[in-house]
């Protein structure tokens, strides 16, 4: 057994080399992901209305556009956090990139109806795997820095979000639907074609036994960051673990509330039988209803965003918006409202490394739900705006933290299938939220909908702090922490 100068762990070995210009380069990548899947996600509250009127269909019909992306994603995000956690981080980069620019591009020249929702849920299902961008990026990160960076990589999300409504207040008027759908796969093209250039995840690498491999991946990292590692034998957690015996971990693993639980590194297991085991029922179901709510909480302030701009004044004796004027102040509605995200962000970048992750969330759910109190009742544009900026602002902030605490929970060998799966129980979300937002709005129940959006955030709430533990400020796990069977 070497002593620190010979042998160094994963989580020792990134606090050495430090958050440099080779985690801005993954940043930037990483993030161009998120930008690709905003972009896509936030065409929905464009193309609907426009296909709509097109193709004269009925509300139902339309609210399918986005069920079917929801439905996509769905099935995506646990088929490539399956993949991702058993062939590596970068094959499911691959796979994603590859079917969200090529179904997403697709559509745009969709002819019918019918073959719009299908290209549609199939890039839904490239969409799905988004979230592997997240454990990535998360697992360059040294810890002291961890949630203020995530924080940032999540700000990409926000960017892709502002620059879809942008690009559909120029596009839209002028070029129609098809020109907004083709332009928005744009970022995934260039993930595409970035691809050759990322590096495998080094704890990906050192899960299944190819220290060398990771070792020469950190050492690029130090020479770009300007830093060095220290001399030595990179060694997994497990390595550790087993060389000081029951010392090793008794405050750095986060899957048991119990600190001084020691774990086990099951490698005969599968991801799917870990993730299911007695010692997750607790963190899966919480993890679970959070991502349902959180999601539908924050798809339902958008698509009420635009259901608000462009059908309210059917339901109000005072018109909010000339016909004339409707499509306008939508772009300009959804432009604002998106830019609700950024004062998100800062807030979650401030709070989250300082209060931790269940703080912050809490904290943030219960301003959101304020915020929609008044939407009870029918309100002027100027007030309706106004309180859907802010509820963006806080249910934003806590999507991001979420996506942050959500990665740390699970350890490395199920992380991107644990983290695939909760975010494919909030995609269920996601495809009920358009039924509610524009199926209850057309038909002039808008208060019932703001109930349902109340509900949805106390829930999410209540899960967040029935949560069996915090996650700052402690190291990624690269196993289960369990007791001997």
């Amino acid at each position: 057994m070497g002593d620190s100068d010979t042998v160094y762990t994963l989580d020792e070995a990134l606090t050495t080399v430090g958050f440099g210009k080779y985690q801005g380069l993954l940043l930037a990548y990483g993030g161009l992901g998120w930008v690709a899947e905003a972009m896509e996600m936030m065409i929905l509250s464009f193309v609907g209305s426009a296909v709509q009127s097109e193709w004269h269909l009925s509300s139902g019909q339309k609210s399918s556009i986005s069920t079917v992306v929801f439905f996509g994603m769905l099935v995506g995000a646990y088929f490539w956090g399956v993949v991702s956690d058993n062939y590596g981080r970068k094959k499911g980069f691959l796979g994603v990139a590859s079917i969200t620019a090529i179904a997403g591009l697709l559509s745009a020249a969709s002819p019918n109806y019918i073959s719009l929702l299908l290209l549609r849920c199939i890039t839904g299902v490239g969409l799905g795997g988004m979230h592997i961008y997240t454990s990535w990026f998360l697992e360059f990160v040294p810890t002291p820095s961890r949630g203020a960076w995530m924080i940032v990589f999540s700000s990409f999300w926000t960017l892709g979000t502002i620059f879809e409504a942008g690009l559909a207040w120029i596009i839209m008027p002028s070029f129609g639907w098809r020109w907004l759908v083709a332009l928005s796969s744009g970022p995934s093209f260039i993930v595409l074609l970035l691809y050759c250039l990322a590096p495998e995840s080094p704890r990906f690498l050192c899960m299944k036994g190819r220290t060398n491999e990771a070792n020469n991946i950190l050492r690029k990292a130090a020479l770009l960051n300007g830093t060095a590692l220290r001399a030595g034998k990179l060694v997994s957690d497990q390595e550790q673990d087993q060389m000081n015996e029951s010392t090793a971990s008794e405050s750095t693993h986060l899957l048991s509330p119990r600190v001084d639980e020691l774990y086990k590194y099951k490698a005969n297991s599968s991801s799917l039988s870990i993730l299911f085991s007695s010692k997750l029922i607790r963190t899966n179901l919480l993890l679970w209803l959070l991502y349902f709510g959180n999601t539908f909480a924050y798809y339902g302030v958008i698509l009420l965003t635009s259901e608000l701009s462009s059908d309210q004044s059917k339901c109000n004796s005072i018109k909010l918006h000339s016909g004339k004027s409707q499509n306008a102040s939508l772009y300009i509605d959804v432009f604002i409202t998106s830019l609700a995200e950024v004062p998100g962000l800062i807030l979650s970048a401030f709070i989250v490394d300082r209060v931790g992750r269940k703080f912050s969330m809490v904290i943030m759910f219960v301003l959101a739900s304020l915020l929609l109190l008044p939407l009870l009742a029918h309100q002027n544009e100027i007030l309706t705006t106004t309180l859907l900026f802010g509820a963006r602002t806080f249910i934003s902030a806590t999507f991001v933290v979420a996506c942050i605490y959500c990665p740390e929970v699970y350890p490395t060998n199920i992380r991107a299938t644990g983290v695939g799966i909760a975010t494919a129980i909030g995609r269920i979300g996601g495809m009920i939220c358009p039924l509610v937002a524009v199926g209850l709005v057309n038909d002039c129940q808008q208060a019932y909908a703001v109930i349902l959006f109340q509900v949805t955030i106390i829930l999410s709430a209540l899960c967040v702090l029935l949560s069996p533990f915090e996650t700052k400020g402690r190291n990624l796990a690269d196993a289960l922490a369990a007791d001997d069977p």
